[in-house]
């Protein structure tokens, strides 16, 4: 009895099998037959199948490859015993097993084939290809994959739709209430994430904040920094969770120290993981690879990824300088990792820097936005800290909304935050100090360490969709 191939089974099911042949054939390509007669059985086969839109009988196939003139005597004979050999089952293997089996193989014939071209173009044996043309071909290669989604039926799909709507989407929330309002509780998985702001102004100081958050959150962070060392983030994340000036903290003793550490963790059972690359060197690659790694060596997933900043990472598709203008360069890096987002289901924040007009100017818009617009237009959600002296003088920062898919921008489209910079902190500000702001259009405001009125972030939304519930189940339907 002869050992049969995945190429055997594949052709097997394609011949007896109507589920698998009408979900598999889309994908199939002649080229992953390496084998004449195998290539020949297959075209033979696909071919009617695209034609009838139905499985051919062996008749059907004899008939259609003695048709053809353009195999010998010796390939007709091996097509045929080929064809023999294939039997039609009782029992069908397991559906989801062979759908998985027959897209490794498609997998690996096309990263195969991508390799064998891509030896023949260096070689100079091929006369249409050129050297430029590999990265193409081997990206097309790994791309290959059974995507059996063919798009959403909006009257079927009504049910899932509905479960959509219901469906409570996982965020991860702030310590700061107009942060939660404008994000209707957080920033959602698979986003990008920016802030906007001067030199000095508070990037890397809301990162940080935002880190130290979600660490006693007991989330999984990892923080990459590509402008400051591990040790100096570490440090300002520090006197965040200890609550002391970075310079105190320089002055600690060992045993305090210790003991603040000890109390600052205790019943965190998160990770924060702090990696620095060197300026504009590292891509969306070197992260996965990390992520790899850490998954590998420290069973570490991380809940959010924030990234110390966009605008000097490298691109892992354009290579900068020569015809790469700054708007296609950035907007690159920022594509790549908001697919890096999606990929590891993760909400990701980043920072970029204002132009010379946005450093200087009270009113930040999108178009301050350095080196590329095309920053914001692929970014979920962004927004400007803006400084003035009156601000400084007040240890206050205004925040303003410059892109929300997660909300209207009209409402709470400005705010106050308290901005302690020794401790690397930010704060709720009293709803009075709100006042006055042109064109902040809020709806709701917080008070100092009460929430909303008194309410936590959690009892206002559960207090709100219970007034809901009861509004809809009230409707005479």
């Amino acid at each position: 009895m002869s050992i049969k191939t995945i190429e055997h089974v594949i052709l097997e099911n394609l011949l007896y099998n109507d589920e698998y042949s009408r979900r598999v054939v889309p994908f199939l390509n002649d080229e992953y037959f390496h084998d004449r007669k195998e290539k020949i059985l297959y075209n033979t086969i696909s071919n009617f199948i695209l034609k009838y839109n139905n499985l051919p009988t062996k008749e059907a196939v004899i008939i259609n490859i003695d048709k053809n003139k353009s195999i010998s005597d010796d390939e007709y004979k091996g097509v045929i015993e080929l064809m023999d050999s294939l039997e039609k089952k009782d029992n069908l293997p397991d559906f989801d097993w062979l759908i998985s089996e027959t897209e490794e193989f498609c997998k690996d014939k096309a990263v195969y084939n991508a390799i064998m071209e891509s030896i023949q173009i260096i070689d100079g044996k091929s006369n249409t290809q050129t050297a430029n043309a590999i990265p193409g071909i081997l990206s097309d290669a790994l791309a290959v994959s059974f995507d059996t989604h063919i798009g959403h039926d909006y009257i079927e799909d009504a049910d899932e739709r509905f479960n959509f709507y219901h469906k409570v989407e996982k965020r991860v929330p702030f310590d700061l209430e107009f942060f939660n309002t404008i994000t209707n509780g957080g920033t959602p998985q698979k986003t990008l994430n920016i802030i906007m702001a001067g030199t000095g102004v508070g990037k890397s100081l809301f990162m940080c904040h935002h880190a130290a958050n979600c660490l006693t959150q007991n989330l999984n962070v990892l923080y990459i920094t590509c402008e400051m060392a591990e040790e100096r983030i570490a440090e300002r994340i520090d006197a965040n969770l200890m609550d002391i000036t970075m310079d105190n903290l320089k002055d600690l003793p060992k045993q305090m120290y210790d003991s603040k550490m000890n109390t600052t963790t205790a019943g965190i059972t998160g990770k924060l993981i702090i990696k620095e690359y060197p300026t504009a060197t590292a891509n969306s690659n070197h992260f996965r690879i990390l992520l790899d790694e850490l998954n590998i060596k420290k069973k570490f997933k991380p809940d959010i990824i924030f990234i110390d900043y966009l605008n000097i990472c490298a691109s892992a598709r354009l290579k900068n300088g020569g015809n790469i203008n700054t708007y296609q360069y950035v907007k690159s890096i920022a594509e790549e990792l908001r697919g890096m987002a999606v990929e590891y289901n993760v909400p990701v924040w980043s920072a970029t820097q204002t132009n010379r007009t946005g450093f200087s100017s009270s009113d930040v818009g999108l178009e301050d936005t350095s080196e590329s617009f095309g920053l914001p237009a692929t970014a979920d959600f962004m927004v400007a800290l803006i400084a003035t002296e009156e601000l400084d003088e007040q240890n206050q920062v205004l925040v303003k909304q410059l892109k929300n898919r997660y909300n209207d921008t009209v409402a709470n489209r400005k705010f106050i935050l308290g901005i302690n910079r020794a401790k690397m902190k930010l704060s709720d500000v009293r709803r009075d100090e709100q006042q006055g702001l042109v064109q902040s259009n809020q709806t709701q405001a917080t008070t100092l360490g009460s929430g909303f009125n008194g309410e936590s972030f959690e009892e206002k939304f559960q207090t709100d969709k219970l007034a809901d519930k009861e509004k809809f189940t009230s409707w005479n339907i």
